[in-house]
């Protein structure tokens, strides 16, 4: 059984895991100096860096984090409101030109 494993998986383990280049063997100092032509080594494999994700880049956002940011939105434009039409009453004007749907007076 083991060794049907083991034929089943080789071409997967050499997928992965790719032989190593061929050794280069030094000629023998008795035998005929003859300049030997080697095949090339074959390139070895780059593998790209993992991207990385941005949360904004995502469509999947949390909607509960999306309406407490749009409350805490909501929240300061109306204390922004508030504040301007309190000072418009004290005489202060600071405020936008548009209140409430309406041109105010400069």
């Amino acid at each position: 059984m083991l060794p049907s494993i083991a034929r089943l998986l080789a071409p997967l383990l050499r997928l992965w895991w790719p032989p190593p280049p061929a050794r280069l063997c030094l000629p023998r100092a008795d035998g005929p100096r003859t300049p030997a032509t080697h095949p090339p080594c074959p390139p070895r494999p780059t593998f790209a860096p993992a991207p990385y994700y941005r949360g904004e880049d995502s469509p999947l956002v949390r909607p509960y984090l999306l309406a407490h940011e749009r409350r805490q939105a909501e929240a300061l434009r109306g204390r922004a409101r508030h504040r301007t039409l309190w000072l418009a009453v004290h005489g202060v004007d600071i405020g936008p030109r548009v209140v409430h749907g309406r041109e105010a007076a400069a």
